[in-house]
């Protein structure tokens, strides 16, 4: 079964599909994220300990994608047609979620995730066509669910040789939460390492730059929103994140520092959060809600 867009039809049928997955909440796997995070600030005493929350959006480090080696594509990722839809549009990315934490999960706990296919949609933007899958994962410790996902994922066509960013829309500059980030190669890589994200351009310069003609290496999507909501746990160590929700609207590159800024509204228990690109535009916007 092709992608073309003349096989719509056939995506669509996708719309319904699950699988169903089982992981250990290991807690060393959680340490090797807070290190390479630098969540604990470098004190060993800071470190997670056996049966402690989960922070948010670190399951995704857990229910790793287990394709093998000789499965993958040229860019790394593991081939399509299994649970995704074999859409034949090269460019694969992480446009955003809406992530719903009923209750913490626990380190050490075993959990459950099933995962439904929601939508596949069509549209035809600048570029040429998208394809969007929404994809429901929603994950439990027992008889109830800790925590409800909608993950979207857009496709589409390789940018032509040389194409440039174009400018996008200006970040607010009212943050009163402020993070500045160097994303350097080490921490894109171990970042992969710790999701099993084999795709080449968040740690292969040369591929990233000579095959798929970025700029340098890209910031992976859910390390940026991992940042932004790990910006609320930062700054209001008490508060527990009972939603988070975020966009994806251009790419960061490893070429420079950028920063990840919050405007609370501590009444409300409300966070408008965004990441400010290099040159001063807006790269992702989210937003969050704590108890």
């Amino acid at each position: 079964m092709s992608g073309t867009r003349d096989d719509w039809s056939d995506w669509s049928d996708w719309v319904g599909r699950r699988e169903e997955a089982r992981d250990n909440l290991d807690l060393n796997r959680a340490r090797a994220l807070q290190a390479t995070l630098d969540d604990s600030g470098g004190d060993p005493d800071a470190m997670l300990e056996p049966g402690a929350a989960l922070p948010p959006l670190w399951h995704w480090a857990y229910f790793w994608s287990l394709a093998p080696t000789a499965g993958l594509g040229p860019d790394g990722h593991a081939a399509r047609g299994e649970f995704l839809p074999p859409i034949d549009l090269p460019r694969r990315m992480w446009a955003g979620s809406r992530v719903a934490f009923s209750r913490p999960l626990a380190l050490g706990a075993t959990v459950t995730r099933r995962s439904t296919i929601k939508s596949v949609t069509q549209k035809t933007g600048r570029s040429g066509p998208l394809a969007f899958v929404t994809v429901e994962h929603v994950l439990s410790d027992g008889a109830e669910p800790c925590i409800v996902e909608e993950h979207d994922i857009v496709y589409r066509e390789a940018a032509a040789a040389g194409a440039v960013v174009p400018p996008g829309k200006p970040a607010p500059a009212n943050g009163s939460w402020v993070q500045t980030v160097s994303p350097s190669p080490v921490l894109l890589f171990r970042y992969s390492a710790l999701t099993f994200n084999g795709h080449r351009i968040h740690y292969d310069q040369p591929y990233a730059t000579g095959e798929e003609g970025y700029p340098g290496l890209i910031v992976h999507g859910p390390l940026l929103a991992t940042l932004m909501v790990g910006l609320v746990r930062r700054e209001l160590p008490a508060a527990r994140v009972t939603r988070f929700a975020f966009r994806a609207l251009r790419p960061i590159f490893d070429l420079k520092s950028f920063t990840v800024c919050g405007a609370p509204d501590q009444e409300s228990k409300h966070a408008d959060l965004w990441v400010t690109d290099p040159d001063g535009y807006l790269a992702m916007q989210g937003e969050a809600e704590w108890v």
